[in-house]
């Protein structure tokens, strides 16, 4: 029975516990991004508590999930949620699906549009 608590405890050794955590376990170039994209969040929702869900770093608002973002292999994401319908000429040039905007790294979101986007998922929580 003890090697079984040892065993999982290790398997949950590789999960970040904090955003620093995880920023520190991508690359250069897509920390930098995500850098940029988390702070344009903390401006747009200050009030907002940093948290991990589904081992990506998120946001929460009054204890509801907000928004998230991470990296993938070959790109970026920010997941703000169903808000991104009513913005798709502002995100035309990015790959868009329900809730998910992916960007390459080198090309991070602009901060104005990350701020309309929180400030708009704050609306629809409410």
């Amino acid at each position: 029975m003890k090697q079984e608590r040892t065993i999982a405890k290790s398997s949950k050794a590789g999960k970040p516990a904090t955003h620093d955590e995880y920023l520190g376990s991508v690359s250069a170039d897509k920390r930098a991004a995500l850098q940029k994209l988390r702070k344009a969040i903390k401006t747009a929702a200050p009030n907002a508590e940093e948290c991990i869900s589904y081992q990506l770093p998120a946001f929460r608002l009054s204890g509801k999930f907000l928004v998230a973002y991470g990296a993938a292999a070959n790109h970026c994401a920010f997941y703000p949620g169903s808000v991104i319908t009513g913005l798709k000429n502002d995100l035309k040039n990015y790959d868009t699906s329900k809730g998910t905007i992916r960007f390459p790294a080198e090309k991070p979101l602009p901060a104005t549009l990350v701020r309309k986007l929180v400030k708009l998922r704050m609306a629809e929580k409410r």
